[in-house]
C-alpha cells in the first residue's frame, strides 16, 4: 500500500503541472464550441501545449503503478492532493496572490475526499471485473457526461466551466478504471496488451477527456474546471470500484452520516468553484 500512495502523489503533482500547462495553452486560443476538433488540432501544433504532456505522461505512469499496487477508492481520491499544487503553481506562474474562494473551494473538496477516504476504510477487490459490469459502468458514465454537456451548452464562464469539469472527471475516472484493468493484467506480453479491447477503451475515452478538459479550461479561473473535474474524478472511481472491482467500503455504524457529510463537502467544494463573485468576471 506504500508504493501505491507514493506513487499517486508522485502522479498528482505530475498531473499539476500538465494541467497548468495545458490551461495556459487552452486560454491563448479563440473559443471553440464544446468537442469541437478543431480546438485539440490548433493545440497539437502549439509549443506550449506539446510542452504540457511530458509531465503528464510521468503522471499516467506512476498512475499505473499506484493502481497496480493498490485499489481505486484510495488512489483516486489521492490525486486529488494535486488540485492545491495546480492553483498554487496558476497563481504562481502569473505573479498572483490566490483568491480566497478558489483556496476555500480547494480545502472543502480535499476536506471531503479526505473524512471519505479515512472513514470509508476502503479495502482492494478483483482485478478484471466482467464484461457486463464494464457496459453497465460505461453506461452510466455516457448518461452523465450526456446530461453535463447539454447543460453546458447555455451555461458561460466559471458555471460553464465547471459543468464540463464534472464531466471531465467523470471520464478520467472511468479511464482510471480501464488503466487498473490494463495494467493488473498485463504481464510482459505485448501482443496481449495491444489486443486488449480495455486498452482501446481507455484510448478512447481519454481522447473524450482531454477534448472536454481543454473546452472547460477556456471558461475562466483554472480553479472551476479543475476542483469540479478533480473532486468528480475520484468520485467516479470510488463508484466503479464499489459497482465494478467489487471493492468494499465500511459503512456501518458512526461511518455513514461522516461518509454522508463528506459527500457534502465534495459537492460543496464543486459549487464553490463554480459561483464565481462578480468581481472575478
Amino acid at each position: 500500500m506504500t508504493v501505491a500512495v507514493v506513487t499517486a502523489l508522485v502522479a498528482a503533482f505530475c498531473f499539476a503541472l500538465s494541467t497548468t500547462i495545458h490551461q495556459r495553452a487552452a486560454k491563448r486560443q479563440p473559443p471553440w464550441r464544446t468537442l469541437d476538433p478543431r480546438l485539440l488540432w490548433r493545440l497539437l501544433r502549439t509549443r506550449l501545449w506539446q510542452l504540457g504532456w511530458a509531465p503528464d505522461a510521468g503522471a499516467i505512469l506512476t498512475q499505473a503503478v499506484a493502481l497496480r499496487h493498490g485499489p481505486l477508492a484510495v488512489v483516486q481520491p489521492l490525486l486529488a492532493t494535486g488540485l492545491f499544487m495546480a492553483i498554487l503553481i496558476e497563481a504562481v506562474w502569473n505573479r498572483r496572490p490566490v483568491q480566497r474562494r478558489d483556496l476555500v473551494a480547494t480545502l472543502v473538496g480535499a476536506a471531503g475526499l479526505t473524512t471519505f477516504l479515512v472513514t470509508g476504510n476502503p479495502s482492494a477487490g478483483i482485478d478484471d471485473p466482467a464484461t457486463a459490469a464494464w457496459w453497465w459502468v460505461s453506461a452510466g458514465a455516457a448518461g452523465a457526461v450526456v446530461t453535463c454537456v447539454v447543460a453546458a451548452r447555455p451555461a458561460t464562464g466559471a458555471t460553464r466551466g465547471a459543468l464540463l469539469g464534472v464531466a471531465t472527471g467523470i471520464l478520467y475516472g472511468l479511464a482510471a478504471a480501464l488503466l487498473k484493468a490494463v495494467a493488473t493484467r498485463f504481464n510482459g506480453d505485448l501482443l496481449a496488451l495491444v489486443t486488449d479491447p480495455r486498452l482501446a477503451g481507455l484510448a478512447v475515452v481519454s481522447l473524450l477527456a482531454v477534448q472536454l478538459n481543454q473546452n472547460a479550461f477556456q471558461s475562466g479561473r483554472i480553479a472551476a474546471p479543475l476542483t469540479a473535474a478533480t473532486l468528480t474524478e475520484p468520485v467516479t472511481g470510488v463508484v466503479v470500484g464499489v459497482t465494478a472491482f467489487r471493492e468494499t467500503l465500511t459503512l456501518g455504524g458512526f461511518r455513514s452520516p461522516l461518509v454522508a457529510l463528506a459527500a457534502g463537502a465534495i459537492v460543496a467544494g464543486v459549487w464553490l468553484a463554480a459561483d464565481t463573485p462578480r468581481k472575478a468576471h
